[in-house]
């Protein structure tokens, strides 16, 4: 049972966003706020781990500062400090961790260490009441495709992850090749509203029956050598069809295996999670599909469907009764 006035101070820089959020009750946002690193990643067509790491050290207290300041609260009306350790880039992570070991040591008050994909499932716990347990999430990223199966708050299992690339990854290699720019989720899905899927046709990596897990590589290779052999015999390209048609692809398998998966644990909720939730052909085909067989679908607002300190704080709040406040020998890893 989460307490309703306990304050939590999340933190999260396992990536190239630096945040950090003031969540009350476990789901009332007092303040989230976000340092976005894009326009510096921009050039390089993707996250360089040692230039997020030096952007993080350069943003993490100006970003606390602000979150302080905007939700009027002083520090010690902080009850618990909550930061992710566990999984990203290595350096990013670090800098979150050591902030908060100091402010949680100078401050005297626990600190939480949290895993980021469990908090990336509970920023659907921050804009909906009600979801009822057991449930299937699917959480769909940049550098994570994974289907977890919740009994209840802290009981999860993983019923399967990729193999290679996640569903985010391949977004973002896809509009490199093509020029379409970076982030290649958001370009990806630009140039495809501007196409029709079906004009060119690109394989749907199943694996197998009854297979809750993902590869993402073969259909990115496919599109490379597509594009390639098109290119080769003179033919008419057009960037948005083949934009459409790999984005149908990614979005077909993620939904039937998310539907499969709910299915056979025979729940009735499925969740929707990660920076690829905000995509707008996943929401509208997965909503359809569980309509059809009658499974009730949540998923966050866009804002907190990217990295955001908000869900960390939230997921710490449901975390409490479970876990023992962690040292101030706390470790950071890049892999979960």
């Amino acid at each position: 049972m989460v307490e309703k006035e306990l304050v939590i101070l999340g933190i999260e820089t396992s990536c190239d966003d630096t945040g950090a959020a003031l969540v009350r009750g476990g789901r009332e946002i007092l303040a989230n706020v976000v340092q976005s690193q894009v326009a510096v990643h921009q050039r390089f067509g993707g996250v360089v781990p040692e230039v997020a790491s030096r952007k993080h050290i350069e943003n993490i207290g100006p970003v606390v500062e602000e979150c302080m300041k905007k939700s009027g609260l002083n520090y010690q009306d902080v009850d618990v400090i909550a930061v992710t350790n566990r999984p990203g880039l290595i350096g990013a992570l670090l800098v979150g961790v050591s902030f908060a070991k100091g402010l949680a040591y100078a401050l005297d008050k626990p600190l939480l260490a949290i895993n980021h994909l469990e908090g990336h499932i509970y920023a659907n716990f921050l804009e909906h009441e009600g979801i009822e347990f057991p449930l299937v999430c699917l959480i769909v990223s940049g550098g994570h495709t994974s289907l977890v199966y919740m009994r209840t708050h802290g009981d999860m299992e993983v019923m399967g992850q990729t193999r290679d690339d996640a569903a985010g990854e391949a977004f973002d290699k896809i509009a490199r090749f093509l020029n379409l720019g970076y982030p290649g989720g958001p370009a990806i899905e630009k140039a495809a509203r501007q196409g029709s899927e079906g004009v060119y046709h690109l394989p749907r990596a199943y694996l197998g029956k009854d297979e809750f897990e993902f590869s993402f590589s073969g259909l990115k290779t496919a599109t490379m050598n597509l594009w390639t052999k098109l290119k080769k015999s003179g033919q008419e390209l057009n960037v948005n069809h083949l934009a459409a048609e790999f984005q149908a692809a990614v979005v077909e398998v993620l939904v039937e295996k998310t539907v499969a998966a709910a299915r056979s644990r025979g729940v009735r909720t499925v969740l929707l999670a990660g920076g690829v939730a905000a995509n707008r052909l996943l929401r509208e085909r997965l909503s359809n599909r569980c309509q059809e067989t009658s499974l009730n679908l949540f998923y966050p607002p866009i804002a907190l469907c990217t990295d955001n300190a908000a869900m960390i704080a939230s997921c710490a709040a449901y975390r409490l009764e479970l876990d023992k406040p962690a040292p101030l020998s706390l470790n950071a890893y890049p892999g979960l």
